[in-house]
């Protein structure tokens, strides 16, 4: 037997895998773009099975579709969401810059499958794609998938984080330590008071995506080829809108100005420079945790975290930090992302950006390592790490820079005459202040009390 079928389009005939559900444009696209190995992602072809789904019922309503063929069409749909088809969406990233390419490789698997479903002829462009251009379908996928990706994962994966460091904070409340700036001895911070440092930047992420995500709710659809909505029923787009909002509980709409919903991705740019500030914090949180966990003897060793794995193939016993490792990298990875959907947005030429599928790819991979990376903070490290007091206390109590509290009493020129003393000699800062001020200890005491000084 054959291990492939004829198809035919526009262009002419062409061998197809034979058990493949696409047909020909779909593989002329294979050929033609042998690129990275990397596909569309998964988020985004369910969410494009929403979206066609979406489409089949509006043009249901209007009359414009027999109720067989929409439920042909509406069924297969129904698997592309689940993901039982994504084998049939081979496509590579870098393909065609608006992404036709993957909106006919559905087309045609919905078509081709519907056909079999239904016994009568659904066609890829005259029935599954009705009303619709790739320049507004994919526009739309883009922000109906980042809309269910920040809903679904990226915000409960914050609160969940924000949530843990808030607990860590109560329960570490008491533990008073060494402050640093430009990684330098500092006056003391409460362990608590680190943390809530922690929480404020990612509850200020949060307030942030949340502030974005109205414009990802507004939609391209119903725009058609170039704006204009040619070939389109004027309450088509509503229509879609609609249905996508019953299918997913998001609150969507079509866009105020679809000429600009097809040729800029503005919103998409908006969220990922907020993806790129959280990611920002998250660096910022994996390198106090491995500065803090640093050691376990010759580095600051503040704090234990969970030993997940060894750290060496051949140093026995060492053990790594290795959840804020591969948070970090995330973080570099998703700022990176930003700078290409940065260059990509600038793509918008006349009434179409021409680089939709990176900014798909770079966007959604944003939201789900951001995500996922967020939870392994909380729960494989954050939630686990435990306090070294003894070296906290020991650190603490050497440090030269408490003689910062004795400033109003003393001065600033006697005052780092102590420190200096302190430090030279390895011995209290209580200790030197006695010998050289004319403080007695009881004021010392009181004065030098870390408690008091946070």
């Amino acid at each position: 037997m054959s291990e492939f079928r004829t198809e035919k389009d526009s262009m002419g005939k062409l061998k197809v895998p034979k058990d493949a559900a696409y047909g020909a444009q779909t593989q002329r696209a294979v050929e033609n773009f042998p690129v990275s190995g990397i596909t569309m992602p998964l988020a985004f072809i369910q969410a494009l099975g929403l979206v066609k789904q979406a489409c089949a019922n509006a043009n249901s309503e209007l009359g414009g579709l027999d109720e067989n063929r929409r439920r042909a069409i509406s069924s297969i749909c129904d698997d592309i969401i689940t993901g039982k088809l994504i084998d049939q969406f081979p496509l590579d990233v870098f393909q065609t810059g608006s992404a036709t390419s993957t909106n006919m490789n559905a087309n045609e698997v919905i078509a081709h499958l519907a056909n079999k479903e239904s016994g009568e002829t659904v066609h890829p462009n005259d029935h599954v794609n009705m009303s619709q251009s790739s320049n507004d379908v994919i526009p739309t996928t883009i922000h109906v998938s980042a809309a269910i990706g920040c809903h679904q994962q990226l915000l409960p994966a914050i609160k969940h984080l924000i949530t843990t460091i808030d607990e860590k904070a109560e329960s570490v409340g008491t533990i008073v330590k060494t402050g640093r700036t430009h990684l330098m001895d500092a006056m003391p911070v409460s362990l608590a008071q680190e943390l809530s440092g922690w929480s404020a930047q990612l509850q200020s992420a949060l307030l942030h995506i949340e502030n974005t995500l109205p414009a990802i709710h507004q939609l391209a659809i119903g725009g058609t080829a170039v704006g204009t909505g040619i070939n389109a029923d004027e309450a088509f787009g509503g229509l879609v809108a609609e249905q996508l909002s019953n299918s997913t509980g998001l609150s969507f709409s079509v866009s105020d100005n679809r000429f600009a919903a097809l040729s800029s991705q503005h919103a998409a740019v908006a969220l990922s420079g907020q993806l790129k500030a959280l990611a920002t914090s998250l660096m910022k949180i994996s390198n106090d945790l491995r500065w803090m966990n640093s050691g376990p003897l010759a580095g600051i060793g503040e704090i234990a975290l969970p030993a997940l794995q060894p750290g060496s193939s051949i140093m026995p016993g060492k053990v790594n930090p290795v959840i804020p490792e591969a948070a970090a990298m995330v973080c570099a990875q998703v700022i990176g992302n930003d700078t290409s959907i940065t260059i990509a947005a600038q793509s918008g030429n006349f009434q179409l950006n021409v680089m939709l599928p990176l900014v798909a790819h770079n966007l959604l991979q944003s939201i789900e390592i951001l995500s996922n990376a967020s939870v392994l903070l909380a729960d494989k490290a954050i939630a686990g790490f435990s306090v070294n007091e003894d070296n906290i206390k020991a650190a603490l109590s050497k440090n030269p820079i408490l003689v910062t509290a004795l400033n109003t009493e003393i001065g600033y020129e006697l005052g780092a005459k102590i420190a200096k003393t302190a430090y030279a000699e390895g011995r209290a800062v209580i200790d030197v202040a006695e010998e050289m001020s004319k403080l007695s200890r009881k004021q010392l005491e009181k004065l030098l009390d870390p408690e008091k000084l946070i």
